[in-house]
């Protein structure tokens, strides 16, 4: 329910009309606005004081671009935004629902069914969210709403813009809401970055909180509540045996102990039975050796011989986990017809069960059947190798048919044929950016990745620059509008730069460049071709 306009608001935002308000919080006041067209929306207006920021403006962009990939199955579409406004702002599919929050706080924790349908639609939208290269940063239970149909999750994708911005963001004011944050969240001067694995934790705050009433390392103070957080195991006392696993694994205080969001999706699926393993990731035929969860290097790890082990739960949720992709479409499809008996299972009366629909149920078949090891991986297998950092990749120039290249002295970026070492790359994740590794000279003890340098005449080109992780040396692969391909249908990515902007193509000067560009989207778009699995690491 919206709330008057206050004296002083304004009536209009660009294109559209500004009727009441939703809420207010620290990233900015949210109204309910109308569009041209007549529909009815929400409409973030950021904060004044960082209207004249320029560091804020690019990362609110880049966010925004990030965030307009994301499906909008179980997620509030996002339909607009203008970063360029005075003041910017983010226009968002409006849901005319309560929150978990109010819901909980009105008519207590959930029964059983409902829960699981919940924590269903939940992990489904990360599943989307972590798909497209975003992390939420700010899950929790009023970001949950309940609609027609079932659930959406608001509010993904911007946190970052606000994080980072550190004039205007001081340690005890992060992005986030502390009963829901993971442990990292709380120490960001260990140089971990932030990775999907805190939604994943927020996630299972969430949940136990849906099924109790209260958060699982519940205090009398914020600061209390924190330090639960970092040493003291979750009160999960109540909660339901279908979520309680998942939950637990969610809890976990080392980010790469936690499933990632499609593997909480197969133990939703399973009726969450499965029992505690002693897992070991084995990478794809021809990659390092096998790595024990419980001594899995942080994200990004490179070992000397430039081998890269990325935790799984970092990877993109695009990335199959060793299963064919009809398994996942299967598994993903049968998560989306539990989740949308949310609304309809939430308002049973206590203690009763849904009707036994066998469309809600999951197949036993998605979970009993498994590609044999020696299958053909599939192009999006290929591709989640490549982003995942174990596979070698030719960097394809979608729009000239050619290659990126490193070719002497480490000099600049080239375009050129696809041939020899000095065309191939390796991607290595840092959550969900990446720096990119030239594979040239395997001999040179020296690790080399794409940066960006600026020239005496203010221009900025693509060069060969030590692996170091800057401002210079990091890249989002953003995903073109329309999700084009390229001439081979394999998927087509802007490469962004959050400091410099897009790598373009210069066709007559032939050389690499790096600009920000207005309204326009860039010229020059990549796509990866997947040359194999990356050498081992050789034996220390």
């Amino acid at each position: 329910m919206s709330m008057p306009l206050r004296p002083g608001d304004q009536a209009r935002l660009g294109r559209y009309e500004l009727i009441g308000r939703l809420g207010e919080g620290g990233m900015g006041t949210v109204f309910l606005g109308r569009g041209p067209d007549g529909r009815l929306v929400a409409i973030k207006m950021v904060r004044t004081e960082l209207v004249h920021d320029a560091e804020f403006r690019g990362r609110f962009r880049s966010e925004v671009n990030r965030a307009k990939q994301v499906p909008s199955f179980s997620t509030a579409e996002v339909l607009d935004a203008d970063p360029d406004h005075e003041p910017p702002y983010l226009v968002v599919e409006y849901v005319d629902g309560p929150s978990l929050a109010a819901e909980i706080k009105d008519n207590g924790p959930l029964s059983d069914t409902a829960l699981h349908s919940v924590a269903v639609g939940i992990a489904t939208a990360l599943t989307a969210i972590h798909g497209a290269g975003v992390i939420h940063r700010d899950l929790k239970p009023g970001n949950v709403l309940f609609a027609r149909g079932g659930i959406k999750v608001i509010d993904f994708g911007i946190a970052r813009a606000f994080e980072a911005t550190s004039q205007h963001t001081r340690t005890d004011q992060m992005v986030g809401t502390v009963a829901y944050m993971a442990p990292e969240r709380f120490d960001p001067a260990d140089g971990r970055p932030v990775t999907a694995a805190a939604d994943i934790f927020a996630w299972g705050a969430v949940v136990a909180y849906a099924a109790t009433g209260r958060t699982p390392f519940a205090a009398e103070s914020a600061p209390a509540t924190a330090m639960r957080i970092l040493t003291q195991p979750p009160d999960l006392s109540g909660l339901p045996e279908s979520v309680r696993y998942a939950v637990e694994r969610s809890l976990a205080k080392d980010p790469v102990e936690r499933p990632g969001a499609r593997e909480l999706l197969d133990l939703l699926l399973a009726g969450g039975k499965a029992q505690p393993l002693t897992v070991t990731t084995r990478p794809l035929s021809g990659t390092a050796p096998p790595v024990s969860t419980a001594a899995r290097p942080a994200s990004g790890t490179v070992y000397p011989s430039g081998g890269i082990v990325p935790p799984a739960d970092v990877l993109p949720a695009s990335a199959p986990r060793r299963r064919s992709g009809k398994l996942v479409l299967a598994a993903l499809a049968v998560a989306l017809l539990a989740a949308t008996g949310v609304v309809a299972a939430r308002y049973l009366p206590r203690g009763s069960s849904a009707s036994a629909d066998p469309s809600l149920a999951p197949s036993a078949a998605a979970h009993s059947a498994a590609p044999s090891a020696a299958a053909t991986l599939t192009a999006a297998e290929r591709l989640a190798a490549i982003k995942g950092g174990r596979h070698r990749t030719l960097i394809h120039l979608a729009e000239d048919d050619r290659d990126l290249a490193l070719d002497t002295h480490y000099t600049e970026v080239t375009a050129g044929d696809g041939t020899g070492a000095k065309s191939e790359f390796a991607l290595i994740p840092l959550g969900v950016d990446y720096m990119i590794r030239t594979l040239r000279d395997p001999s040179d003890p020296r690790e080399y990745c794409l940066g960006v340098k600026i020239l005496k005449d203010g221009d900025a080109r693509l060069v060969g620059a030590d692996c170091e992780n800057s401002e210079a040396t990091v890249f989002s692969l953003l995903r073109t509008e329309g999700n084009k391909t390229d001439d081979k249908n394999r998927p087509t990515f802007w490469i962004y730069n959050e400091t410099y902007g897009y790598v373009q193509w210069d066709s007559a000067g032939k050389y690499l460049y790096v600009q920000e560009v207005g309204d326009a989207p860039p010229v020059s778009t990549y796509s990866f071709v997947d040359r194999g699995p990356l050498p081992s690491p050789s034996p220390s």
